[in-house]
């Protein structure tokens, strides 16, 4: 009890004694603040406004200072801009700034000259959307008779997409473009059938019944694009009227489901017409099958594109551009990520290669390590900045404690591995000893590479814990999958070394 008394003492002495110290502080700064400021205003002003200035420029130095190192910054890559609110001039920057790099962008330029194209020809681009045997072509057939589709066709900005010319009442040329079917086998036909779609100013989705599962997910996607569509069922003349009806009110509730914003009167039901096989009787009661033409009823689909056209004549331009510089974005993007991708591997590569070498040319205990470190260091500054992402110091450090904590017990597997993989290089004798902690050392540097890219990737910025945790989970499948690479690095350098 009585020492306890006397801790409590100790105690109360210590913080009286702390807040006379700070009392006094206080006191002393407070009266040569006063005193400074009795003088500067007694002096000449400018005296006064320098003195202000230099502090306020100390101050925020001070400030901005502390900001880069306590706080995480994260760069936004270039063209996060939001892609529907995109112009001409944006998108043309981040081409230019890509190319700057090394990007290839040959696509997404494309892309602009084809759209600058259809600007010069002032041609409106219909396309006629749907899976496969849905008649497209037959409701193109329809609406434009004359069309010679092998002779008549106008080159587009695909092979698969063809284009068919067709006039309005009012004189104005249409474009009908008749895509790849989807849910067809043949891989990549939907994504061009939906290129084609953001290039057009209006899109028909063409269906012959309910909508499917894969239609609706179709439908969703050509929503998004937000221009102005029309859903068109065609071979409605299979259908008595009750049937036809019910399929139209299905089709709406799909569409009010979807979050779509459709006119009623942008849903319609046709009939392209075309041939059909017929049973007739002849009069002496023998059969016989022939083909008859059906006679197409596609009039509510043109008064549709008529009126649509006449009510968005201001919005149809505006709509088709931005979806193809979200089209050009999107391409843009895709080449950067490739770009990364192959300039990240060259990093690793050139950062794996440095660690084997470093290893070999480790002279004494402990070199091996600071070499490891500055290595490192600088494929983890290379690539957060091939990311634009721009960690702390403090990150960096962060992530390569927390990886190296992991390296031990990964090492044994490591070394296990090296051996193993040495054993595919014959003739190496005894001097693949000497190789083994070498390619260890390699595969942890490649296998702590192709990590933090996976975290980069995923979070577009170095996130220490999570990007050490990537690590420590794919390392013993980096490892395996990167062996032969790493001991054919200290294969080829071992020589020099000798």
């Amino acid at each position: 009890m009585k020492l306890d008394r006397f801790i409590r003492s100790v105690l109360a002495l210590l913080i009286l004694l702390v807040f006379i110290v700070a009392v006094a502080a206080l006191l002393f700064v407070t009266e040569s603040a006063l005193n400074v400021w009795d003088r500067l205003v007694a002096g000449p002003r400018i005296f006064l406004y320098g003195y202000v200035g230099v502090m306020a420029a100390l101050a925020a130095t001070a400030v901005w200072l502390i900001w880069r190192l306590v706080m995480r910054r994260k760069i936004a890559p270039a063209g996060s801009k939001p892609t529907d609110k995109l112009t001409l001039q944006d998108i043309e920057q981040r081409l230019r700034d890509a190319e700057a790099r090394g990007v290839d962008t040959s696509e997404a330029q494309s892309e602009l000259r084809e759209l600058a194209s259809r600007q010069r020809s002032r041609s409106v681009h219909l396309c006629f959307f749907g899976e496969i045997s849905t008649g497209k072509s037959s409701l193109i057939k329809a609406l434009a008779p004359d069309a010679d589709v092998t002779v008549d066709v106008v080159g587009g900005s695909t092979t698969d997409a063809r284009h068919y010319r067709w006039r309005d009442d009012d004189g104005v040329e249409i474009l009908l473009t008749d895509v790849p079917g989807t849910g067809g086998h043949e891989a990549g036909l939907d994504d061009l059938a939906i290129e084609e779609a953001q290039r057009a100013h209006v899109v028909l989705f063409v269906c012959d019944g309910d909508l499917t599962r894969a239609e609706k997910s179709i439908v969703e996607r050509l929503l998004a694009l937000g221009k102005p569509m029309v859903l068109v069922l065609n071979k409605a003349d299979r259908f008595d009227v009750e049937e036809q009806a019910a399929l139209m009110q299905r089709l709406l509730e799909h569409l009010d489901g979807m979050g779509g914003t459709m006119a009623r009167d942008r849903v319609v039901a046709v009939s392209a017409g075309g041939e059909i096989d017929v049973i007739e009787h002849g009069a002496d009661g023998a059969e016989q099958q022939v083909r008859r033409q059906r006679p197409a009823d596609i009039g509510v689909l043109v008064v549709a594109i008529n009126r649509l056209l006449a009510d968005q004549a201001a919005l149809i331009d505006k709509h088709r551009d931005r979806a193809v510089f979200r089209l050009a974005a999107d391409k843009l993007a895709a080449a950067e990520s490739e770009y990364r991708l192959q300039r990240s591997e060259q990093i690793i590569r050139n950062a794996t290669r440095k660690a084997v070498i470093g290893s070999i040319a480790a002279v004494s205990p402990g070199t091996d390590v600071l070499i490891q470190g500055y290595i490192g260091t600088a494929m983890t500054q290379e690539l957060c900045k091939l990311y634009d992402a721009a960690p702390r110091d403090l990150d960096i450090e962060e992530f390569l404690n927390l990886s190296q904590s992991r390296v031990g017990r990964a090492l044994p597997l490591s070394l296990a591995v090296a051996g193993n993989g040495l054993k595919a290089f014959p003739g190496l004798g005894t001097v693949a000893g000497g190789l083994v902690h070498a390619v260890a050392y390699g595969l942890i540097f490649d296998a702590l590479g192709r990590s933090l890219v996976l975290t980069l990737k995923k979070h577009g910025e170095l996130l220490p814990g999570v990007a050490a945790k990537e690590f420590e989970e794919g390392i013993s499948e980096h490892i395996e999958a990167g062996v032969l690479r790493v001991a054919r690095m200290a294969v080829a350098e071992k020589p020099d070394r000798d």
